[in-house]
């Protein structure tokens, strides 16, 4: 394990409107902000067409292929995330939810994207002082945290 220590800035309070896109709009918000850093907690509605990626295809090829699911029809969503920046200094958002309808649900990272039905709220806590970065592993290719 890999650790880094950081304080607590400032929170902000986040309504999401009907079409806004995730990951997308949270990482525009914290680079007009200067948020580098921080966790994100979500909740609302995501729309027809969410895609999240549910686990690799297979667990021993590398790089893994992602196994993507698109979903049909409005979903509830509940997620949390990290802010870390990337290669470049972006802030980039790592976030898994949770997204059901009619008592089925589908859970993983909403990198690939997903729109918002009518609202969300995010709350975005700032964690300053910390120079934690997402650097790209050569043998999986994902962006990985460097404490």
């Amino acid at each position: 394990m890999r650790y880094s220590e950081g304080i607590i800035g400032r929170i902000l309070v986040v309504r999401l409107e009907d079409g806004d896109h995730l990951p997308d709009c949270i990482e525009h918000l914290a680079a007009e902000r200067s948020i580098t850093h921080g966790v994100c907690i979500l909740v609302g509605g995501a729309d027809d067409g969410a895609r999240v990626v549910v686990g690799p295809e297979d667990r021993s090829s590398m790089p893994p292929v992602p196994v993507i699911r698109d979903l049909q029809g409005v979903h509830e969503i509940m997620g949390v995330g990290t802010l870390v920046p990337d290669d470049s200094g972006r802030p980039t958002l790592h976030m898994h939810a949770v997204l059901g309808r009619q008592g089925h649900a589908a859970a993983g990272c909403i990198r690939p994207g997903v729109d918002i039905w009518k609202l969300g709220e995010v709350i975005i806590i700032e964690i300053t002082g910390n120079t934690a970065r997402r650097v790209t592993d050569p043998l999986t290719g994902f962006a990985v945290l460097d404490p």
